[in-house]
């Protein structure tokens, strides 16, 4: 992974922790609201002042969470996200909270779940069921503290509170193992889908090149070349030409007749060989159908372009195909030159043209016809 790529990671990274810290930041001032509800309602046992202090210390643990994100200490730890420390934070100071209330103790048991719930997604089953066991214990504290100091108002209440809490956190914490363990599967069936997904696309690009290519001789068929050439000549400008031409391997058919198909294949073999040793990366080669290849060179001058012909009709007529004995080998080719506005289906007919009349003037040579385009 570059450092540019992972540098945008870490910060899509921590833009989504500063949300989840945003809603947990609106969960403290929910909490404080209802305290200060309750506090307007003489249901603490407290002073305002105290109030006062436990609401500024609950506001500075935040900011102090709120330093470690901006700052990117966070991304130094093994869970940047730092949820299992935050639930323990909040879980001690909600359990401070209710420490300070007379009556009204339970209609707060509820924050408890809004807390826990924040690390269902995040944290592991063994860690959430290790918070849910500190704020029942925290909770059940509290209770028994109170009792012992003779504080207690309802000692009924106090039981049927945390047994209900007890409850929940045990429901919770079943909650949370079954919620991690469909994310685990999906993750599976992710990675599944995903490795089908690279298995089916390398399958497509096998049958691409299945249909793009001539089997015998590994070039490119008549189709993908008619293609090829067809986009190449829409996006040909003004003062540019690309160089076109048609190629027949001389007296094919005696060789057919004289050693057998299999020597053909041989030589259409040795052909392809030869072709594309001389040609240049960008240029195209195709089987257009039975000893007939068609070429393309873009952007390329006439002199240009027959000196790349002749020196692969040169190298074909020098060329021993393996295996057998065949007479010297010898091609024709007819070039002609593609312009803007040209019309494919003309330009072939013209190479074509000049095919012939470099077969009728003896074979073995190239001819060209340069008439009507520029070149």
């Amino acid at each position: 992974m570059s450092l540019s790529h992972q540098r945008v990671t870490q910060h899509t990274l921590q833009r989504l922790l500063l949300k989840r810290f945003g809603m947990a930041t609106a969960s403290y001032a929910l909490t404080g609201l209802l305290c200060w509800i309750a506090v307007f309602h003489d249901l603490f046992r407290t002073s305002i002042p105290t109030v006062l202090l436990l609401t500024g210390l609950a506001s500075l643990s935040q900011l102090a969470f709120l330093g470690l994100f901006l700052s990117g200490l966070n991304l130094r730890v093994r869970d940047p996200s730092l949820t299992e420390a935050q639930v323990l934070v909040a879980l001690f100071w909600l359990t401070v909270l209710l420490g300070m209330f007379a009556n009204g103790r339970g209609a707060l048991l509820v924050i408890y779940v809004l807390i826990l719930l924040f690390g269902v997604f995040q944290l592991p089953p063994r860690v959430f069921a290790r918070c849910a066991v500190i704020a029942f214990f925290g909770f059940a504290g509290l209770n028994l503290y109170e009792a012992y100091l003779y504080q207690l108002d309802d000692a009924r209440l106090a039981i049927l509170q945390v047994s209900v809490l007890g409850g929940v956190m045990l429901w919770l914490s079943l909650f949370a193992s079954y919620v991690q363990a469909m994310r685990q599967r999906m993750r599976q069936r992710r990675f599944a889908l995903q490795a089908h997904q690279d298995t089916l696309r390398g399958m497509m690009r096998q049958l691409e090149d299945l249909v793009a290519t001539d089997e015998l001789t590994g070039l490119f068929n008549r189709r993908h070349f008619l293609r090829f050439a067809n986009a190449e000549l829409t996006n040909l400008r003004a003062g540019s030409q690309h160089g076109l031409a048609l190629i027949d391997l001389d007296h094919f058919k005696r060789v057919n007749d004289a050693h057998g198909h299999a020597a053909g294949d041989r030589v259409l073999q040795t052909f392809a060989t030869v072709a594309q040793s001389c040609l240049r990366d960008g240029d195209i080669i195709a089987r257009y159908g039975g000893e007939e290849f068609v070429l393309l060179l873009p952007n390329t001058q006439a002199d240009q372009f027959t000196a790349c012909c002749e020196r692969l009709r040169e190298a074909f007529n020098q060329a021993e195909p393996l295996g057998i004995k065949v007479d010297t080998l010898s091609l024709s080719i007819g070039m002609t030159l593609l312009t803007m506005h040209d019309d494919l289906d003309e330009a072939l007919q013209r190479a074509d043209q000049a095919l012939y009349r470099a077969k009728r003037s003896g074979r073995n040579r190239c001819a060209a016809a340069w008439e009507g385009v520029d070149a």
